[in-house]
């Protein structure tokens, strides 16, 4: 089995589930029979760009991309706000109003840093045990909770009389769809998504995707490893431990190190080139948080 990360580049029109089968039907047809895949992060069908798909051991890691940093460029369409907030909706709330350049760019500073936002009614959070978007299809009221997240970065990257297209860097739970409804009603208009591009996800970016097409075309040349970034690449802003060869088998057992003297924190735990397990150390005590079987 391959044992790592591809990063695909996913298109508008297909869901991120779908694309998990592409991979798996790409390392069956090199020979693996059973393949182990999940993706690290959901994309809406509607949003396109950094799809990172862990194969393998890497699938242990999975949970962590979905706790990492993403980063969208998004495009504001100004005088209707939808259900869903993007272009699949009907429309709610119409304005005449079209905000300038300028009143975007003077806006931005407050919707920067640790902000409020009410999540989408067509979302995949649970309300009292069933889907929202489930709830909202059927013709519910939807009462999500306010929900507080980070916007790390918020540029205006261009303006378009009746639209604005921007870059936002933002934590885990930042609903993209939400920022630009809240930004629309904030300049006196209404607004909803036009264009989702996920342009980063953890340490993964476009630079490193590749094409659902090109996925196809390396995977008949029996050459997708060529492709494939190691399982170290979704770790790299963990530091690497060194452990000797007793250390490894004692943390493969899944039993803790005692008295060790590397500093708190995560740590990958590395016996030469092999990955070992992702540890947490604390008072000189290292406990295995995921193991690697390599």
């Amino acid at each position: 089995m391959l044992h790592g990360w591809i990063v695909l580049d996913k298109p508008v029109g297909i869901g991120s589930t779908p694309c998990v089968g592409k991979v798996k039907r790409a390392l069956r047809d090199m020979g693996f029979r059973k393949p182990k895949v999940g993706h690290g992060g959901t994309l809406d069908p509607l949003a396109s760009g950094v799809l990172p798909i862990a194969m393998g051991e890497a699938t242990k890691l999975a949970g962590r991309m979905l706790d990492a940093t993403k980063a969208y460029d998004f495009t504001i369409g100004f005088g209707e706000e939808t259900t869903t907030l993007d272009t699949e909706g009907e429309v709610t709330l119409q304005s005449d109003i079209r905000p300038s350049g300028q009143d975007v760019l003077e806006i931005l500073p407050g919707f920067t840093g640790t902000i409020e936002q009410v999540p989408p009614a067509f979302s995949a959070l649970k309300v009292e045990g069933k889907r929202a978007y489930d709830l909202a299809r059927a013709g519910e009221l939807v009462d999500l909770q306010s929900r507080t997240v980070t916007i790390h970065d918020l540029r205006l990257l261009a303006y378009d009389e009746g639209s604005a297209t921007l870059s936002a860097t933002v934590s885990k739970g930042t609903y993209i769809r939400s920022l630009a409804r809240d930004i629309a009603r904030a300049l006196g208009s209404a607004g909803h998504v036009t264009m989702l591009r996920r342009t980063r996800a953890g340490p993964f970016d476009l630079s490193q995707a590749i094409s659902l097409d090109k996925l196809e075309e390396l995977s008949k040349a029996r050459c997708l490893d060529d492709e494939v970034l190691p399982l170290v690449a979704g770790l790299d802003d963990i530091p690497a431990l060194a452990v000797s060869p007793e250390e490894a088998r004692i943390l493969k057992h899944g039993q803790r190190l005692q008295g060790h003297p590397a500093p708190p924190g995560q740590h990958l735990a590395m016996e030469g080139d092999t990955p070992i397990a992702l540890v947490e150390v604390e008072d000189g005590e290292v406990a295995v948080l995921r193991g690697f079987n390599l």
